[in-house]
C-alpha cells in the first residue's frame, strides 16, 4: 500500500498518472452548482487536481472558489489556466493537507478526493468536512459505488458504509445512484448532498 502523501500525489501527476481525471467536470456536479442561484457563496473543492470543476463554477458566475490540494503541480497549472480568476480574487489556491487546513465555506463539493484517501482516514475525512463548514453548509458530490478493497486508490464502497461515516455529522439530503454519470462510470457512481449537522 503506497503512502498517499504529497510525494505520492507529486509523482503521479509529473508521470501523467492521472487516470481519475477525465478532462471536463462532471456533469453532476455542474447540474448541481447550476441550480445554486447564489454565485457569492464560498466553495470548497479539496483535492482539486486540474480543477475541472473550478472552471464549470466560474462559467456560471461564482465568484468565491477555494481550490485545495497537497501536490504542488496541479495548482501551479490553475494558477496559469484560471489566471484572470485568481487576479479578480475569484479563485483561492491554497496548497496544504486538507486535514490541516482551517477555514469555512458554505458549499463544499467532492469529486474523486474521498476514493484517493485510505479507508482508515474516512471517518476523520467526514469530522474534518464537519469542521469547515458553516453552520447549514452542504457537502455535495460523487462517490463511487463498487467493493471496497485494499486496492488503490480508487477506493470503493457503498450506500450504507458511506452513511455510518456521515451521519454522525451531517444529514443525509440525497444519496442516489448518479443518473448523469459520465460513460465510463455509468452505474459506478452515486450523487448525495449531506448538510452539516448543528454542533
Amino acid at each position: 500500500m503506497p503512502t498517499l502523501n504529497e510525494i505520492y500525489w507529486e509523482n503521479r501527476y509529473h508521470k501523467g498518472e492521472t487516470g481519475w481525471d477525465t478532462g471536463n467536470a462532471s456533469p453532476a456536479i455542474a447540474e448541481y452548482a447550476a441550480q445554486n442561484t447564489n454565485k457569492s457563496i464560498s466553495v470548497l473543492i479539496p483535492g482539486c487536481g486540474n480543477a475541472h470543476e473550478a472552471k464549470a463554477l466560474l462559467d456560471l458566475g461564482f465568484t468565491n472558489i477555494t481550490l485545495l490540494d497537497i501536490a504542488a503541480s496541479p495548482l501551479e497549472a490553475a494558477k496559469v489556466t484560471y489566471h484572470s480568476a485568481v487576479e479578480a480574487g475569484h479563485l483561492k489556491l491554497v496548497h496544504d493537507d486538507f486535514f490541516s487546513h482551517i477555514n469555512a465555506y458554505n458549499l463544499i463539493l467532492e469529486q474523486t478526493f474521498f476514493c484517493a484517501i485510505h479507508p482508515s482516514q474516512r471517518n476523520d475525512y467526514a469530522k474534518k468536512m464537519h469542521s469547515l463548514l458553516h453552520q447549514g453548509g452542504k457537502l455535495a458530490g460523487l462517490l463511487f459505488d463498487f467493493p471496497l478493497t485494499e486496492e488503490g486508490p480508487p477506493f470503493g464502497g457503498h450506500t450504507n458504509a458511506y452513511l455510518a461515516h456521515f451521519e454522525p455529522w451531517f444529514k443525509p439530503k440525497t444519496l442516489e445512484k448518479c443518473y448523469n454519470s459520465i460513460k465510463p462510470r455509468e452505474g459506478r457512481e452515486l450523487f448525495f448532498i449531506l448538510e452539516k449537522r448543528e454542533a
